[in-house]
């Protein structure tokens, strides 16, 4: 009996969901049906009592229409049909548009074949008043905008402010900065845009980076070539009033917490940022610091909390606790000291300092001071800071020149291709500095660095190897760096010394007291001179074989 039931109800469950599918499909039809119907109204020239007229006034287009479709479909046409008239231009509508935008009063169809009309058709629903229709373009703009578009959607928007695709041109802005910021369009924006976009940045709590500000710079300089008409003193002073006046209007809607911290020291050279500005900026600095010493002093204050109690507990623990808390305390008091002078020194107020030649000393004293911290005295050869900056110049690794050791002085530790393996081999990146009796200064650096080979030898490549000449009197040559063109750049062996290129453009056997060149096999040569040319041989060190070694180094990480 149960059995029949559950039959009887599966069958009156599958008879219900046929009779459901059946409905649905006579809705469809019916739908499709009454569009094809309304298609047929418009297109045919039944009951239409009412013309619009498009194009231009002298010669005007008609369309024949439904006014009873037109209000019922549109509050535009609800409004404009009430009173007693046969017809309304529109002349700001051609044929095309017009047909595209009756096709949707009638039957809900529109084409978005063509992605350039897409604003037009925004522009003529927002006209006629159809919200729906709006909100579906909108849509369909907001879902088509891509890196390859977004300049051009922010533009053509203007003229309709809408915020949903303003935003979303803004989002692949902030994203692709980096990529865009020397882009044309990009200096296209309007000031009122620069201020929407920094606004926007405010709101997702982002920081400003230094190359917003450069791009800002940039955008004031192109703004100014309007004033190129104009007399160059007065041009000049416009200029820089109009960048003071607009740069003063978008540093009112920053935050000083959205602008890096670590920028604080480029951001000096522009002279558009306000004083105040500034200050603001560099006190917070010295806050942030001086709330970091305070953590750190608390901290040392807790540490000695846990000193006393541990003192109760044991009088043994006592005295080993304080000693090592002792010391602990006294280096990070150091380490808090030299930090805070530091920053103070740092951050003193350099705002009424602002000119070029001022910035470019700066910069210099500043390089200088690096120089003079980071690289040690050359001992035996190399005494002019000249020649270091230029090394540093050329190896382009701070790194290097921050931790490099001295691992080899053939004074000092003998004239001997083997003294010298045992200092260098394996220590990776690699400097050989020679100097001859006859003050050639000349040398090589390898990235690899040179390895231990127990016999014979081995050439490695390095395609970062290069060899140079700091010091030539023939000829008043100046300091050159001359890059590495083929396989070999350098050979490893416990009976050869430093030796660099295939074909010996420099390199020394056994005593390391005489060497041999023949520049120009495995690097490249000054231009004009030819291989084994005479000149070629003698470039580096006077000669090809007859030169004397004075000394020797060799330094590395």
């Amino acid at each position: 009996m149960d059995n029949n039931n559950n039959n009887q109800i599966e069958i009156e469950n599958a008879n219900q969901n046929e009779n459901e599918n059946e409905m649905k499909n006579l809705e469809k039809k019916v739908t499709k049906n009454l569009i094809k119907n309304y298609s047929n109204l418009l297109n045919g020239n039944s009951f239409k009592d009412f013309s619009i007229f498009v194009e231009n006034k002298s010669n005007p287009f008609e369309i024949k229409v439904h006014k009873s479709i037109l209000s019922s479909r549109s509050p535009f046409f609800n409004e404009s049909l009430r009173q007693e008239s046969l017809f309304i231009s529109l002349n700001q509508f051609n044929k095309k548009e017009m047909e595209s935008i009756l096709s949707y009063i009638y039957y809900g169809n529109i084409s978005f074949e063509n992605q350039e009309n897409l604003f037009q058709l925004l522009e003529i629903s927002i006209y006629f008043k159809l919200n729906l229709l709006k909100e579906i373009i909108q849509k369909k703009i907001s879902n088509s905008i891509n890196y390859s578009n977004f300049f051009q959607f922010l533009f053509q928007n203007r003229n309709l402010n809408l915020n949903e695709i303003e935003i979303k041109c803004f989002e692949l802005i902030n994203q692709n900065f980096s990529q865009i910021q020397n882009n044309e369009n990009l200096f296209n924006l309007t000031k009122e845009e620069i201020i929407k976009f920094i606004q926007f940045k405010q709101e997702k709590k982002e920081i400003f980076q230094f190359d917003f500000f450069q791009f800002l710079n940039n955008w004031i300089k192109k703004r100014n070539e309007r004033l190129k008409g104009k007399k160059e003193k007065e041009k000049e002073k416009e200029k820089g009033i109009e960048k003071k006046r607009l740069f003063h209007s978008f540093f009112s809607l920053f935050d000083k917490d959205s602008i890096s911290k670590q920028d604080f020291d480029k951001l000096k050279q522009f002279d558009f940022f306000p004083k105040s500005f500034l200050v603001d900026i560099q006190t917070k600095v010295i806050q942030d610091n001086q709330k970091e010493i305070e953590n750190k002093e608390k901290e040392i204050e807790d540490k000695n909390k846990e000193i006393e109690k541990n003192q109760k507990e044991n009088q043994q623990m006592k005295i080993e606790i304080e000693e090592k808390w002792k010391k602990e305390v006294e280096d990070k008091n150091k380490e808090i000291e030299e930090k805070w002078k530091k920053e103070v020194e740092k951050m003193k107020p350099t705002f009424d300092k602002y000119g070029d030649q001022y910035q470019k000393d700066l910069e210099l004293e500043k390089k200088l001071e690096e120089i003079k911290k980071n690289f040690p005295q050359f001992s035996g050869i190399v005494k002019d800071i000249e020649y270091v900056k230029k090394l540093q110049e050329w190896i382009n690794d701070n790194d290097f020149f921050s931790k490099m050791k001295k691992g080899f002085s053939a004074k000092k530790d003998g004239f001997n291709s083997r003294n010298w393996h045992k200092a260098v081999d394996g220590k990776g990146k690699t400097l050989v500095i020679i100097k001859t009796k006859d003050n050639f200064i000349f040398g090589g650096f390898t990235q690899v660095g040179f390895k231990y080979v127990q016999s014979g030898g081995e050439w490695i490549n390095d395609s970062n190897a290069f060899i140079f000449s700091l010091r030539n009197d023939k000829g008043d040559r100046i300091p050159a760096k001359f890059t590495h063109k083929q396989k070999n750049a350098i050979h490893s062996g416990l009976s050869y010394g430093p030796l660099f290129g295939n074909g010996w453009d420099f390199g020394f056997e056994s005593n390391l007291q005489a060497g041999y060149s023949n520049f120009g096999y495995s690097y490249n040569l000054p231009n004009g001179i030819e291989y084994e040319s005479d000149e070629a041989k003698s470039y580096l060190a006077g000669s090809y074989n007859k030169w004397i070694i004075d000394e020797l180094e060799s330094y590395f990480i």
